[in-house]
């Protein structure tokens, strides 16, 4: 007999959480997927645990008590936010993945997912087809912290045998769930107002492209990496995906084909300075090569989607 897993995402109420509870649960029931954050939610019929993923003991009692085999840390204050509350973003990302580390090195669960970001990237990055290894220098607390934490993980990979793995998400794009403070979010805010208000005021600039990716690709992408066979495993800091890259006008002009009076404006914060490090593009070879990743959406197929599905949750 199979042994079952039991999984315990941990920050699981963002917009990635959300979406892996529904599909770990189908993949491994309701009943083995235990789902924790500092906050509740009423609409999910999990087992709820309210946890501080920086509470060493907490956090241990959790996964014996719940027998937990696979943890999924998501816990973060993405790029934005981060710069705001510096110390609590880097002990946010750093101590809450320790305490998964030492807890797989102790013994106690199986195998962790850990997501890193394009956000490790710098100033000195190549921003065209960034490479798989290449130059990081992140100049943003929220990537300074998925920088070290991606060089914790290869450490504890080789040291310990821990069986962590990781990806750096481009921005993501969704409709379930609102933005959460990203440097990219606008590419999630622009669909809401675009149907909303017929008008969006970017804080970025309009030519500044950066990697995006559809929300389901990224869910699929998690999945696929963690069921893969351990030895196809290559990178054990964290593996570069793409999806596709637009800039605001890009994406503003594709909106317009399907609603002609959406406008956009532009008035640029201290968010330009974050985008302006990141890449372009991405090449994502490693994990083509490694565990068979592949993108199913197109920018179009985003557009689509987004204003259909946003338009039925929202009384315009």
């Amino acid at each position: 007999m199979v042994n079952q897993e039991r999984v315990l995402i941990v920050g699981a109420l963002g917009q990635v959480g959300r979406e892996l509870i529904y599909q770990l649960s189908n993949k491994h029931g309701v009943e083995n997927v235990i789902v924790s954050d500092l906050k509740h939610s009423d609409n999910i019929d999990n087992k709820q645990i309210t946890l501080n993923v920086m509470d060493y003991d907490a956090f241990k009692g959790i996964v014996i008590e719940e027998k937990i085999t696979q943890v999924y840390n998501l816990a973060a204050l993405l790029s934005a936010t981060a710069e705001k509350n510096l110390e609590l973003g880097w002990k946010l990302t750093i101590d809450g993945l320790f305490n998964s580390l030492n807890l797989a090195k102790e013994g106690h669960i199986k195998k962790i997912f850990w997501p890193s970001s394009i956000a490790v990237f710098g100033p000195n990055t190549p921003k065209e087809n960034t490479p798989q290894h290449t130059i990081v220098e992140p100049n943003t607390v929220y990537g300074i912290g998925k920088d070290a934490g991606e060089l914790w993980c290869n450490y504890y990979h080789q040291k310990y045998g821990v069986d962590v793995r990781s990806i750096r998400y481009p921005g993501l794009i969704g409709y379930k769930s609102l933005p959460g403070g990203g440097t990219t979010d606008y590419a999630v805010a622009i669909f809401h107002n675009a149907i909303e208000k017929g008008t969006y005021e970017c804080f970025l600039e309009a030519d500044t492209k950066l990697p995006m990716m559809y929300m389901e690709d990224a869910i699929r992408a998690t999945l696929e990496l963690m069921e893969a066979p351990a030895e196809n495993i290559k990178v054990r800091t964290s593996y570069n995906i793409a999806g596709f890259s637009f800039s605001p006008a890009e994406i503003a002009a594709s909106i317009k084909k399907q609603i002609p009076n959406f406008s956009i404006t532009y008035a640029p914060d201290f968010r330009q300075q974050i985008a302006k490090t990141w890449p372009a593009s991405i090449d994502d070879s490693a994990a083509q090569k490694d565990w068979n990743w592949k993108p199913n959406y197109t920018v179009n197929d985003l557009v689509t989607i987004m204003l259909t599905e946003i338009k039925k949750k929202v009384k315009v």
